[in-house]
């Protein structure tokens, strides 16, 4: 096949529109696992908006103003449009003792000089945030996680949103 013969694919185009959008970085690392965590839950088509920093990029904790309100525009824009039900938002790092280089760089970015721990904080601080965000559609249901990659290399996705629930009651 000539590369510039046209590719043709075995799936054809469907004008049903996915119910879900999954928030994740764009690190390239996780996308697999992430495909994967989504399948075990039944979730096979959705609508992705993957950018640096994920759900982070949504969150006020950085200093990027202009691009925060373009992404949180682009999100708002999507949920109305596309009738979204259900909403992904995809943190990751390094879990406890995993390697820091799988930490979030727009974290890293948005906090120079900080800890993998101190990243993993400032993201769990972000998640209120963010479910005040997504509380305007009242029928939306949220889910929120980390990926957080160990020191066996294992991929686990660990809620981040019970945890929050509680300690923003407070």
């Amino acid at each position: 096949m000539s590369a510039d013969a046209p590719y043709v694919c075995r799936n054809a185009w469907s004008d049903a529109r996915p119910r879900v959008l999954v928030v994740a970085c764009s690190d390239g690392r996780l996308q697999e696992n992430v495909d994967e965590f989504l399948n075990s839950r039944g979730i096979h088509h959705y609508d992705r908006l993957f950018v640096p920093g994920g759900p982070g990029a949504l969150a006020s904790s950085g200093f990027e103003l202009l691009r925060l309100d373009q992404l949180r525009r682009e999100t708002k824009f999507l949920v109305e449009a596309h009738k979204i039900e259900e909403v992904f938002l995809i943190f990751h790092g390094a879990a406890e003792g995993g390697p820091a280089h799988a930490c979030c760089a727009d974290y890293k970015r948005k906090l120079p000089g900080t800890s993998s721990d101190e990243i993993n904080t400032a993201q769990e601080g972000d998640v209120a945030e963010l479910q005040r965000l997504f509380a305007w559609p009242t029928n939306l249901k949220l889910h929120i996680y980390r990926a957080e990659v160990g020191a066996d290399d294992k991929v686990r996705f660990v809620s981040l949103q019970s945890q929050k629930l509680a300690a923003g009651s407070q």
